[in-house]
């Protein structure tokens, strides 16, 4: 029912993918690093409070070694309309954000991101691994690998113990 294929990596540190002005990222610079690796967009009823939220959150734990990687998406009623300059603008501007954040990508379907088959693949969701919605987010601990998926509903600040204790582990 609805399974992900499998992909061959083990941790999210085996991806590259592209920063905002089209250059490839590494994602092995983040090893040791606990990480919340989110799909944003601008225009979403969730918007206000993930961002708020996610921009808290980092503030509270970034020197501890955690990290946001924030992936516009505009695959939920076309609710990232703009380029990923405007994306990461709109997010910096508005909400404070100084976490990363990286290139439009699709998150499902044949031409999701390679990172985010991983992501799904690793952690599904209710009924499928499909993402369902605009601010799906996965906890990924020190070694690369999902801890857990939260849905869009599941405001960033309620999951604060869970980051904690990824920051505690390893």
């Amino acid at each position: 029912m609805g399974a992900s294929k499998s992909v061959p990596q083990k941790s999210i540190h085996e991806f590259t993918v592209k920063d905002i002005k089209g250059k490839n990222v590494d994602l092995s610079i983040y090893k040791g690093k606990v990480l919340l690796v989110v799909n944003v967009a601008s225009k979403c009823g969730f918007t206000s409070t993930n961002y708020t939220q996610l921009s808290q959150l980092y503030n509270q734990f970034k020197d501890q070694g955690f990290e946001i990687l924030a992936f516009p998406c505009n695959q939920f009623l076309k609710q990232e309309p703009g380029t990923s300059q405007e994306a990461q603008e709109f997010a910096c501007i508005r909400f404070s954000a100084e976490y990363p954040i990286f290139q439009k990508v699709r998150v499902n379907g044949s031409n999701a991101a390679p990172v985010y088959k991983f992501l799904k693949a690793s952690k599904g969701g209710f009924l499928s691994s499909s993402i369902k919605w605009n601010f799906t987010k996965f906890l990924v601990d020190k070694e690369g690998k999902v801890v857990r998926r939260y849905g869009s509903t599941t405001p960033p600040l309620s999951i604060k113990a869970d980051i904690q204790k990824a920051l505690r582990e390893n």
